[in-house]
């Protein structure tokens, strides 16, 4: 039998890894904890939980501004830093899946999912359109990208439901659910496989769609999809 998605860990307890220490606490709703003494973390609006009152809390500008606002993308985010702890918690039952980038290292990202994030890790995007994501309307959606340009640095994601990794290896492919998929290494080709279902009766049918990942690298998959408005 091949090899299997594997669960990724639930629970993290002083991991540290770029610059910062932080921790997964709690199983249906996850509560991140990072120390943000060393390193500044930026972050989704709306998240945070709690924070020691030593942290202090601004803006951080995104690059690309202009592009940004043409496409109706965020152009800031909040940035803690500070001598202190801060911790965020999504509403919504999921789990929340620490990425450790290396200095160049570089992740593709569902759009929506993204949590957190060190403040060495650049954050882009890209606009994928076409019938390779037409379940998301004719002007396609949006893929994150987390670049690690000044440094190590770690990626925070919140998926729903549960979330599994599968390594592929080169010209090894899987076919996801498109609402299934979280994360996937630049490496990772996807495309979309479109089958005709027919019953035969009064020509009846329907199509059966999945998104095909083909290695070599690493591909998310999160067991539950919240389908939340496109940003356009």
């Amino acid at each position: 039998m091949k090899d299997l998605p594997r669960l990724m860990p639930t629970q993290a307890t002083a991991e540290t890894f770029g610059g910062v220490t932080y921790h997964v606490d709690g199983e249906l709703v996850p509560v991140l904890s990072v120390d943000v003494s060393q390193q500044s973390v930026y972050f989704e609006h709306h998240i945070l939980l709690w924070k020691h009152p030593q942290v202090r809390i601004g803006l951080k500008a995104m690059k690309g501004m202009l592009k940004r606002m043409m496409a109706g993308m965020q152009v800031f985010v909040t940035e803690a830093s500070g001598d202190g702890v801060i911790a965020f918690s999504r509403d919504g039952a999921g789990h929340i899946v620490p990425l450790h980038l290396n200095h160049g290292q570089e992740i593709h990202v569902r759009e929506h999912q993204f949590l957190a994030a060190t403040g060495n890790i650049d954050y882009t995007f890209e606009r994928v359109r076409g019938v390779s994501n037409m379940l998301f309307g004719q002007s396609g959606f949006f893929i994150d990208k987390f670049h690690g340009s000044s440094g190590d640095g770690v990626l925070w994601l919140h998926g729903y439901g549960n979330v599994f990794e599968k390594v592929l290896a080169a010209g090894e492919s899987i076919d996801i659910e498109p609402g299934g998929w979280l994360y996937k290494d630049p490496g990772v080709r996807m495309e979309t496989v479109v089958d005709r279902l027919t019953s035969g009766f009064f020509g009846a049918g329907m199509n059966f769609i999945v998104n095909r990942f083909t290695g070599p690298g690493r591909v998310g998959i999160q067991s539950m999809y919240l389908h939340l408005p496109s940003a356009e």
